[in-house]
């Protein structure tokens, strides 16, 4: 047997909330409709700002439970929103009934936290020369404060982390939390992420010329940026007993070490953390069903992204759905995992969104149409700013 093989952890639930659609079945339904969850930006009164966004409008309304108060910020109320989907909650419940409380890890993903509560408390703290009374740093902005929130939201008592290393974030903690349930430091692990709009990130993408002005397309000809989106979502690893029907089967983790901004041209980092999730999995290329693409709509981004793809995947299908749902930063590795475990649920391979001419220099084979087909094995990519890659490779049981 590969050594990889012991290293499998089955999914027993998972959920992903965005501006497509609010849970699993909001998201399924988006993708079969094929609607997308942009829209011109409008995020805090933004009209002049020429962009797209998927924006969640539900979130300024979502209310923590009291005694939580003083985790209120954007980032933690999606994180809530997404709890209450899906049957989660009870999911966490049931959990608990196989695994001590103390025995369960929580690792969660996100770049930006709760940074945009800190912008509205310099935006009205400013005039008056000091921060207002109601801002509370460490449980808001604070990289650990999701975690923090989780941890207390669900009376889950195991070891905590966050991971902040721009958008592979929630897609690492999958591989972190593997190793943390194989080293015995928790015998089961709640994954997951959430990353929300702020005006640093809108701004700070558009000053590095990112942002497409108009909706993002990833893949296409004329593809000039992202579109930004909120999201976030939540996985439960647990050791393998045959039960659930889907497995973690491999993972990859590189770092580029090419450059600030800008990803390898050749993609060679992404490769090899494609390479080591295979090597994990004991699979070869032609095994890979379907790859969920990094694919964020920037021009050198999909372009090595696709060369890194297409040399030892030839013909395999890919596509990105950040056409749906914007990139979700911190978020995409769990809002991308959720969508390829809804892809092997569902045994249909989503389309390209807003892919309308192909770029002729991009040779991977690249969904069009949303496609039925036998699907047991999908990697799902999540590329993070300045070289970050890591790679899931997401199985159907037989």
């Amino acid at each position: 047997m590969h050594s990889g093989m012991m290293n499998k952890k089955q999914i027993t639930a998972f959920t992903a909330t965005t501006a497509a659609g609010l849970g699993n079945k909001g998201m399924q339904q988006a993708l079969e409709k094929e609607v997308t969850g942009l829209k011109p930006c409008t995020f805090l009164g933004l009209d002049d700002f020429a962009a797209f966004t998927g924006e969640i409008k539900q979130l300024p309304d979502i209310k923590l439970p009291p005694e939580l108060g003083r985790f209120t910020c954007r980032n933690n109320q999606l994180a809530e929103l997404a709890l209450q989907q899906d049957n989660f909650l009870q999911q966490i419940d049931d959990l608990k009934c196989r695994v001590p409380a103390h025995r369960i890890g929580v690792f969660m993903g996100t770049s930006t936290s709760g940074i945009q509560q800190t912008e509205q408390a310099y935006i009205e703290g400013l005039p008056k020369g000091k921060l207002p009374e109601w801002y509370h740093y460490q449980t808001t902005q604070n990289l650990y404060s999701l975690a923090d929130f989780i941890c207390h939201r669900l009376q889950i008592k195991g070891i905590s982390q966050v991971t902040s290393t721009a958008c592979s974030s929630s897609a690492k903690v999958f591989a972190t939390a593997s190793r943390a349930i194989d080293a015995g430091l928790c015998d089961a692990a709640l994954v997951g992420g959430a990353d929300t709009l702020c005006l640093t990130t809108l701004f700070g993408f558009n000053s590095l010329q990112l942002v497409d002005t108009s909706i993002s397309k990833p893949c296409d000809a004329n593809r000039a940026g992202l579109s930004l989106g909120e999201g976030a979502g939540f996985a439960i690893l647990e050791k393998p007993d045959g039960k659930s029907p889907f497995r973690l089967s491999g993972f990859g983790e590189t770092s580029d070490a090419y450059h600030m901004s800008s990803p390898h041209p050749e993609g060679a980092g992404a490769q090899a953390a494609m390479q080591q999730a295979l090597s994990m999995a004991g699979l070869d290329s032609e095994a890979i069903d379907y790859i969920n693409l990094h694919g964020t709509g920037t021009p050198s981004n999909d372009k090595a992204e696709c060369f890194a793809v297409h040399t030892p995947f030839n013909d395999t299908p890919v596509s990105s759905t950040k056409g749906w749902t914007g990139h979700t930063l911190g978020a995409a590795g769990i809002v991308e995992a959720v969508i390829s475990l809804l892809t092997l649920s569902t045994q249909t391979v989503p389309k390209n969104l807003n892919l309308t001419t192909l770029d002729p220099d991009i040779k991977a084979n690249v969904i069009q149409a949303s496609t039925a087909m036998p699907i047991r094995s999908v990697l799902s990519n999540s590329f993070g700013f300045g070289g970050s890659n890591a790679s899931l490779l997401f199985e159907a049981q037989s």
